[in-house]
């Protein structure tokens, strides 16, 4: 399991909604010492539960469109080949070794139809890929999200919340 538990969900959730919200911020918000709130973060980023702290980029607001997928049917043996000949194509932002049919399906942007014929060519453009499939997506109805994973995880554990040693008086 995890490890995360109800302070870290709503940890997690206050940075998706505020990514630029400060820990002194959060602790004030969350009702818990600055300590904590930077205790947890490293915590989870040493876990690799935060995978990065950058910022999500829009590729429409770069002027990348068109959203489509494509399924890639390879030559057994070429996955190294084929990985590397993909990530220098700029506009594929995903690959995944997928079951069915095809071997890899791939997220990739363009600026618009034409160019995304153009993204295509360039796919193809390795001996080792066989075939491709390519569909093009309308709109997206869910964003990528994660924080609904976090809560299932959170809801199995309680919050944990450092003790405190009684005052000498």
């Amino acid at each position: 399991m995890s490890g995360i538990d109800r302070l870290d969900a709503d940890l997690l959730r206050l940075l998706s909604e505020e990514p630029r919200i400060g820990v002194l911020e959060a602790s004030r918000r969350l009702g818990v010492a600055r300590g904590t709130v930077q205790s947890r973060l490293d915590k989870m980023v040493a876990r690799g539960v935060i995978a990065s702290l950058g910022p999500r980029v829009d590729a429409a607001a770069l002027g990348y469109r068109v959203t489509a997928f494509a399924t890639l049917e390879i030559r057994q043996g070429a996955r190294a080949a084929v990985a590397a000949h993909l990530t220098r194509i700029p506009e594929v932002l995903e690959v995944h070794t997928i079951t069915g049919q095809g071997d890899l399906l791939c997220r990739i942007v363009a600026r618009d139809n034409d160019d995304l014929q153009r993204v295509v060519d360039e796919l193809v453009g390795d001996e080792n890929i066989v075939r491709t499939s390519t569909i093009v997506a309308l709109s997206t109805v869910v964003e990528p999200r994660v924080q609904p994973l976090v809560e299932v995880v959170a809801a199995a554990r309680p919050r944990r919340t450092a003790t405190r040693p009684p005052a000498r008086g």
